[in-house]
């Protein structure tokens, strides 16, 4: 991935990384590139066609700069018959990619000048994957959530306090599940991976997702919690292990659909009576 930008030896006291950064930053400064990057934040592998439409380039010119993301650690590709796909490298690529896009404010010339234009941008404000995991209003009002009912705390301070109690539910709100989620050793040994990530899942947190049906990777290296900085909402919203498996349940027993062709996803009925029953999200916050 990022590591594979080859850096060079310089010769002197410079910092070795400089080469390589510049190599990286040379990657992400071209547009067509950029518009490539930001559509595969869907999670999803787009064909070499596919991500030509949408960048408005010939297949050609496409095919060149997809060589360089791969070449690049950017993207991976498969093959498949005459096809081609392509996708984000892993989860610290679109990390990188959703860091920098919050950064940018939309240039006033891009503003939706059609209604469908219009609607679209509604759509991805209101709910939409972020690479693994749930943004926009949705993803905000799910994280607001799991923090009130004490099943997920915010990090505070580099060496890991946090702003809430890490064990037990909040005294309002849905009672976190009984079922065992592990000892309390395994619970500090997750919480010790999740120091200064933003967001730390609490004993409550890991007893929720367990009770509600929701696997959780707890042999990843990956954090169980990361905050994620939110580009339409700019507040942070859960991502890392516990996000993805949110997001992935949500789609899989029909919470959320796609709708349209980027990244927006729709709350349906069956997700609004469950998100209420096991959050206490009002159905009106999700719409």
């Amino acid at each position: 991935m990022l590591g594979d930008v080859s850096i060079t030896d310089t010769g002197n006291d410079r910092d070795a990384r400089a080469p390589g950064l510049a190599a990286l930053a040379g990657l992400l400064a071209d547009e067509t590139r950029a518009v490539c990057l930001l559509a595969l934040l869907d999670g999803r592998a787009w064909t070499a066609g596919e991500l030509a439409r949408h960048a408005g380039v010939a297949p050609s010119t496409l095919s060149e700069h997809l060589g360089k993301l791969v070449a690049g650690g950017l993207l991976a590709e498969e093959r498949q018959g005459r096809h081609r796909y392509v996708r984000l490298a892993d989860t610290r690529v679109a990390q990188l990619v959703e860091d920098l896009a919050v950064q940018v404010a939309p240039h006033p010339a891009h503003r939706p000048r059609t209604l469908r234009a219009a609607s679209a941008g509604s759509a991805m404000a209101r709910g939409r994957t972020c690479y693994d995991h749930l943004a926009g209003r949705l993803g905000i009002a799910v994280t607001d959530a799991l923090t009130a009912h004490g099943l997920l705390s915010t990090v505070s301070e580099p060496g890991g306090r946090t702003d809430g109690a890490e064990a037990g539910p909040a005294a309002s709100g849905p009672a976190a599940p009984t079922s065992s989620a592990g000892s309390s050793a395994a619970a500090a040994s997750s919480a010790s991976r999740e120091r200064a990530t933003g967001f730390l899942l609490t004993e409550a947190g890991l007893r929720w997702f367990e009770g509600s049906g929701i696997a959780l990777d707890r042999a990843t290296r990956r954090p169980l919690g990361r905050a994620c900085l939110d580009w339409t909402e700019r507040r942070p919203h859960l991502a890392g292990a516990a996000g993805a498996a949110l997001c992935r349940h949500a789609l899989d027993a029909g919470w959320c659909v796609r709708i349209g062709s980027e990244r927006a996803v729709k709350v349906t009925a069956a997700g609004e009576r469950a998100l209420a029953e096991l959050l206490g999200i009002e159905a009106g916050t999700l719409r």
